[in-house]
């Protein structure tokens, strides 16, 4: 039994962009799946595939890196709200990434969304974790 499922998928991320990998296997939720869609739309993920063949299901998730350099996309991956300290934030304390460079993963009551939408519909939410 896994007591952080949030911090298990940025760890399996982390570790495949370190070993060079192309795809991972994660196993699936509706919270992994939302976080999935998030760094798809923001271009830090090639493609994604959602398989329900197990009972869980399994999220497989295509790495992107430079095409020249092999440089990966997502260069750091920072878990921000833990199960022991959860980390929320109002629209006014809504956090900047590298000054709007990256991106900050908040859970809201409209649904998972970046900083920059989170504060474009004026809602505060729990801070998932940052990507830059």
């Amino acid at each position: 039994m896994n007591t952080d499922p949030i911090a298990d998928y940025l760890t399996r991320v982390r570790n495949a962009i370190k070993a060079n990998h192309r795809v991972v296997e994660i196993p699936a939720s509706n919270l992994k799946k939302e976080i999935t869609k998030v760094l798809f739309d923001k271009g830090y993920i090639a493609n994604y595939k959602f398989e329900d063949n197990t009972v869980q299901g399994v999220i497989k998730i295509a790495l992107k890196y430079h095409p020249v350099t092999k440089v990966p996309a997502i260069r750091t991956l920072t878990r921000v709200s833990k199960p022991g300290l959860r980390k929320y934030s109002g629209v006014d304390s809504m956090p900047r990434v590298l000054n709007g460079l990256g991106i900050a993963v908040v859970s809201t009551s409209k649904g998972v969304m970046t900083d920059k939408e989170a504060r474009n519909l004026n809602i505060g939410g729990e801070v998932l974790c940052y990507v830059h």
